[in-house]
């Protein structure tokens, strides 16, 4: 599986982005995607996942209510859209993938393929 991560920037906070990731390569219907973010010096953290055949979603609880994670069938690509951004939301985000039906799956290990990053950066 080949991921494709696009949509990052620079956002005021409370502002929102929309982070898109194109996947190829595979069918998807047995996977499971996720978002993870990472910081210099600290460990990518797991952020949302969705399990693709249904449509099953998981969130950390520091974004939950703020971000959702989508998927369309039809483009293969799956998104983040994060909205009412805060300054600790700064990061290099990841799309990432895994085979599997787990969706509560967060271990950055887990999941076998993964897009380049892309720089979200929340201003105060």
């Amino acid at each position: 599986v080949q991921l494709q991560a696009s949509g990052g920037g620079l956002v005021q906070a409370g502002g929102s982005l929309r982070l898109s990731c194109a996947a190829s390569g595979r069918t998807l219907s047995s996977y499971v995607m996720g978002w993870f973010r990472q910081v210099p010096g600290k460990e990518r953290e797991f952020v949302a996942s969705i399990k693709w055949s249904d449509g099953n979603t998981y969130y950390i609880d520091s974004v939950k209510g703020r971000f959702t994670i989508s998927r369309d069938n039809a483009k293969s690509t799956v998104y983040l859209q994060m909205n009412s951004l805060k300054p600790e939301d700064t990061a290099v985000y990841y799309c990432a993938a895994r085979s599997g039906i787990v969706v509560t799956v967060s271990a950055p290990r887990l999941y076998a393929y993964w897009g380049q990053g892309t720089q979200v950066t929340v201003s105060s």
